[in-house]
């Protein structure tokens, strides 16, 4: 068995990772870190989880407690992967970050987007980029990857195939995305807790929202972005709008695009985030609109999968070389 360890075991993140490795052929959980939660049993943390991990603890990290370890999984709040990542790569100790410290290409765009000077810049060229539909070739040989954002994720995934087909204008991507609250962690805050967000539906993070970069970065074009909170625990769907460079048949590129890809299903008809829960899967659709000239492509993803532990598992698979599917699934839970 290949030995991991998970930072930030204690969030919605790490345990939607420890629910996948469970079932996973190949990786075993073997040290849990986190801070808010050390000394807890797992059981306590994670009560879903008690089974699977009956003598699991949670411990404080400590670069000592990573001997023996093969791969990190590293689920923690931006700034802090950067601080620890040097020592970590330096053991030789393949790395998936979901943090957004290395998805971007340089420390000025970092620091434009997230207001603080990145303390490891010399590492960002280290890192790659981690959506496998879009950077395989690379996360197969690298030694750190950087696991894409979750609106940054169901957008890409939505609009590339049509950017890098030419269908659409680059300077025209309109981006509406509505998450579950799930997507900003456990800790508590009043804005995401139960009597804000039952019943509600509301746009933050107007115009700088820092998956932006990430769409950008990616996409190659400029994109207006408008997340939204959904009254959900989980999922995504992305609406994307853009202009088309002629009329066009974009549903059709997207099933090109996608036709060997394992956890990506393009369909006729409009995705829902419930098709997805729980999994790994993509589910997209797109239209091409001839009285607006507008081409439409919708995208739907489990935020704490696609859009995080399951995209973390897909791309460790990739690095060690195993099959890229092992312990996922592209189907949902339903109802």
């Amino acid at each position: 068995m290949i030995r991991t360890a998970i930072l930030g075991a204690s969030g919605y993140v790490g345990g939607e990772l420890l629910r996948l490795l469970a079932a996973h052929p190949e990786l075993a959980p073997t040290k849990l870190f986190g801070e808010s939660k050390a000394g807890w049993g797992l059981g306590a943390v994670h009560p879903h989880l008690a089974a699977a991990y009956p003598s699991a603890v949670v411990e404080r990290f400590d670069e000592s407690g990573l001997d023996g370890v093969d791969l990190v999984f590293a689920a923690l709040p931006h700034g802090h992967s950067q601080r620890i990542a040097a020592a970590i790569l330096d053991r030789g100790i393949p790395l998936v970050d979901l943090g957004a410290d290395f998805r971007l290409e340089d420390a000025e765009t970092y620091e434009r987007w997230y207001d603080h000077v990145h303390g490891a810049p010399q590492l960002l060229r280290e890192f790659v980029y981690g959506i496998p539909e879009v950077n395989r070739d690379a996360i197969r040989t690298a030694k750190a990857v950087a696991a894409a954002g979750c609106y940054a994720t169901a957008a890409i995934l939505a609009l590339k195939p049509l950017v890098a087909a030419g269908l659409v204008e680059a300077g025209s991507l309109i981006v509406d995305a509505a998450s579950g609250v799930s997507g900003a962690g456990r800790e508590a805050k009043e804005a995401t807790g139960f009597s804000t967000v039952d019943g509600s539906f509301a746009a933050y993070g107007l115009l700088n929202h820092r998956h932006t970069a990430e769409m950008e970065m990616a996409l190659r074009a400029k994109v207006l972005f408008t997340p939204h909170l959904a009254p959900t625990t989980r999922g995504i769907l992305a609406t994307c709008y853009a202009t088309s460079t002629s009329p066009c048949d974009p549903l059709d590129v997207l099933r090109s695009a996608y036709a060997d890809e394992p956890f990506v299903h393009v369909t006729a008809d409009p995705p829902a985030t419930k098709w997805v829960t729980g999994s790994n899967g993509v589910q997209v659709t797109a239209r091409y609109d001839e009285r607006t000239g507008k081409v439409l492509a919708i995208s739907a993803i489990d935020n704490l999968g696609k859009g995080a532990a399951g995209q973390m598992v897909q791309c460790a698979n990739l690095m060690l070389g195993l099959k890229e599917t092992a312990g996922l699934t592209a189907v949902g839970v339903y109802p």
